[in-house]
């Protein structure tokens, strides 16, 4: 089977933005927080991790447009432009800053520390930055309060998500690979 390069990247770019669209919509809500826990960043660190930079970028910005178009793919099932520019629209950019970064900095091997490090040490920080500073900017809230309301009750379990993410990349790294070098899924690969 011979599969184009753009059909491909058209396929993974949609395979994760659906992927990111489905883990939206498993939230457990906080109430002492501005956010719920989802495994939005689960999907933010699988499609740095897999894609492109390119590609994961295409990835967050069409997630974005369609949420701004007000289809309900964002937290829950939320969506539109109020949704968007709310207290936590800051995690949009900062999906899109930290995809790109890990992308770029993940290399051209499949590395567990390296992955780790990239998705740990640079996309949760740089997700989390715009996120605190955008809260601070809708709601006023000082710096540290934006803090502990929209980040520090997530730390912990998104540094679990990026151990996942990690981990789930392995394999789908050896699929991928398969596909663009066009030999198909064979019994080896899985």
């Amino acid at each position: 089977m011979n599969i184009s390069k753009r059909t491909l990247m058209i396929t993974k770019i949609t395979l994760m933005t659906a992927f990111l669209i489905v883990a939206s919509y498993i939230v457990i809500p906080m109430p002492f927080a501005v956010a719920s826990i989802s495994l939005q960043t689960l999907a933010v660190n699988l499609i740095a991790l897999l894609l492109s930079p390119l590609e994961a970028g295409i990835s967050i910005v069409v997630y974005i447009l369609l949420c701004a178009a007000g289809v309900p793919v964002a937290n829950g099932g939320k969506g539109g432009l109020t949704y968007l520019l709310g207290p936590t629209g800051g995690f949009f950019i900062g999906f899109l800053v930290a995809v790109v970064l890990i992308s770029l900095l993940k290399g051209k091997m499949y590395s567990i520390p390296r992955y780790l490090l990239t998705t740990i040490g640079i996309g949760i920080p740089v997700m989390y930055l715009f996120a605190m500073i955008w809260m601070v900017a809708v709601t006023g809230l000082p710096l540290k309060a934006a803090f502990l309301t929209g980040c520090a009750p997530f730390l912990p379990l998104d540094a679990v998500k990026c151990v996942v993410a990690s981990l789930m990349a392995r394999p789908l790294v050896k699929v991928m690979n398969q596909y663009e070098q066009n030999k198909g899924i064979t019994k080896e690969t899985i």
